[in-house]
């Protein structure tokens, strides 16, 4: 969820590979209630990492399934020596919602 002011660290994008890396077999709405987006803007999202190599999709029945590529870099010259997997891996070892 955004906040107050508007803007935060992550992109879109990388919100979506968040929520995809911690659960991977959520539906597109469920990314989208999480992130605050529309299903349209999360399902073009999920085309662009996957199209990207960021991740890879497998269909489970009537279900997709995402895989994380950790070992990719992230796209911008300032952390191109940081891998996807990098990210992810700091971020679930923050604590989740805390009140100071």
């Amino acid at each position: 969820m955004a906040a107050a002011s508007g803007w935060t660290f992550l992109t879109n994008h990388g919100h979506v590979l968040v929520q995809l890396a911690r659960s991977p077999e959520q539906t597109m709405r469920d990314i989208a209630h999480q992130v605050g987006l529309t299903e349209r803007a999360v399902q073009l999202i999920v085309r662009d990492l996957a199209d990207g190599g960021y991740i890879t999709i497998q269909h489970v029945g009537r279900r997709n399934a995402y895989t994380l590529t950790g070992s990719l870099p992230l796209r911008h010259p300032a952390e191109q020596d940081t891998t996807v997997g990098d990210l992810i891996g700091l971020l679930d070892r923050l604590p989740t919602a805390t009140n100071r």
